[in-house]
């Protein structure tokens, strides 16, 4: 298992990285929210959890090992697969997704791509009595100010990675883009959380 990797940036899309190890480059899928908060050419260092199926290996990157431990928890309930499970960090972080499911919040965890209401019904009923340990374990993310000039096309582009269509990410960009003109140092990584947060509504 691959479980920590650090290297510097060689480049990166919406939703992965590639990393240099000591001259071999590895690709690794992240959220919209760790990507944002890199640029190409900066050393990175991300927890890792390596994915085998039978006609490829993928790497998932994460921030943090809350968030890694959250991704490899929810792939335990029936019908969630890596896709879901990122999005699923990418949408919560993991203290709200902890919450959501010791409350039992269907409607909240409704907000993942992917996730209808039995569907959240029943990750609430499979994962009730195991996020616990999850609970309070998040670390905080990154928040490398990000140019004004690019942070729409950054947050419209994670958006649309975890699901969303380009009308409705659109949408969310116009709901957040006070928040840069009051801060344009203000980094992706908030953004892109709020205009999340936004879509729930």
């Amino acid at each position: 298992m691959i479980a920590q990797l650090t290297g510097k940036v060689l480049s990166l899309g919406v939703s992965w990285l590639v990393v240099d190890l000591s001259g071999m480059g590895l690709r690794v899928l992240c959220t919209p929210n760790s990507v944002s908060a890199v640029r190409v050419g900066e050393q990175v260092s991300l927890h890792t959890c390596l994915v085998v199926r039978e006609d490829s290996l993928t790497l998932y990157g994460f921030e943090t090992a809350a968030e890694r431990d959250c991704f490899e928890l929810v792939q335990t309930a029936s019908g969630i697969g890596p896709r879901i499970a990122q999005a699923i960090v990418a949408v919560f972080g993991v203290e709200e997704f902890a919450s959501a499911v010791l409350s039992g919040n269907t409607a909240a965890i409704t907000r993942v791509p992917g996730i209808g209401p039995k569907g959240a019904a029943k990750l609430v009923l499979e994962l009730k009595d195991k996020v616990g340990a999850l609970a309070g374990s998040a670390q905080s993310l990154m928040t490398t100010p990000t140019a004004a000039t690019l942070w729409r096309d950054q947050v419209a582009g994670g958006l649309e990675s975890l699901g969303y269509s380009a009308k409705d990410a659109e949408a969310a960009c116009d709901r957040v883009s006070d928040l840069v003109e009051a801060d344009p140092a203000i980094s992706v990584a908030v953004l892109l959380r709020t205009a999340l947060r936004s879509l729930a509504k």
